[in-house]
């Protein structure tokens, strides 16, 4: 699992390393999720991409990922995204 913030926005991917395809994807721009967020830019935000990331992935029969942070700090809104998908199911 691929994690990239900006300013205003969220994106996390789940990516098969081997062959290099997506498997899953969930972002703050997202149909579905953006209608449902105040912010795309806080940690509330981040635990909703965390919480429908884990449901796409449990869809696809993925249950255990490797967490890369992408360099950022585990904190804020990295920390809520990986706790809202451990919390979903998802296990790294």
């Amino acid at each position: 699992m691929a994690v990239f913030r900006s300013a205003k926005h969220l994106y996390a991917q789940i990516i098969d390393d081997e062959s290099g395809v997506t498997l899953c994807e969930a972002s703050t721009r997202g149909k579905g999720v953006r209608e449902e967020l105040k912010s795309t830019g806080n940690i509330e935000a981040a635990k909703k991409i965390g919480a429908v990331l884990a449901e796409r992935a449990a869809a696809k029969n993925i249950k255990r990922v490797s967490f890369d942070r992408g360099g950022y700090k585990f904190h804020g809104r990295i920390k809520g995204l990986a706790d809202a998908a451990r919390e979903a199911g998802l296990e790294f």
